[in-house]
């Protein structure tokens, strides 16, 4: 039954199915714990702090955005969440339906828009973000925390690899 296995029952399958095969199995333990960890660390913060607030996990990171760089163009809200310009246009819709962003249309190229968050926006993510921090906190305890930032790094290039 999917979803009944565990982890290393799962991967002991793959190396048993994948015998013989000429595959780097560590680079591919790599990918497919990074990918585990990603959506595990997601379904924690949306489970745990993002839906005491009513977010996705994609409506929280067009907020972090905003919030961060004050201003930012939707093509670069986009980029930055992993989604397409039509699956931003609805969450936007629905972040400022609730009166925490504005969209603005450039003056210059009316095909420009930029969001910014409202004083509400503001507000919110000035509370929320640390308790989002704390349950990044909670998702890393079992890491040695000396190697954090060798960690980071590592995903950092990971990311760079994937976006080449």
């Amino acid at each position: 039954m999917p979803g009944q296995h565990t982890l290393d029952e799962t991967e002991s399958q793959v190396a048993t199915r994948l015998a013989g095969m000429d595959l780097d199995f560590e680079a591919m333990a790599v990918t497919a714990n990074l990918f585990r960890a990603a959506n595990a660390a997601r379904n924690q913060m949306e489970r745990t702090v993002l839906a005491k607030s009513s977010l996705t996990w994609t409506g929280f990171v067009v907020l972090w955005v905003a919030w961060i760089w004050e201003t930012a163009e939707t093509r670069e809200i986009a980029s930055e969440a992993g989604v397409s310009k039509a699956t931003l246009s609805g969450v936007l819709t629905t972040l400022e339906s609730r009166g925490l962003l504005e969209r603005k249309r450039g003056e210059r190229d009316g095909r420009l828009v930029t969001v910014e968050l409202t004083a509400a926006g503001k507000k919110l993510m000035k509370g929320l973000f640390p308790e989002f921090n704390k349950a990044e906190r909670h998702v890393t305890r079992g890491l040695d925390s000396e190697q954090l930032p060798a960690i980071a790094e590592y995903l950092r290039q990971i990311t760079q690899a994937a976006r080449d």
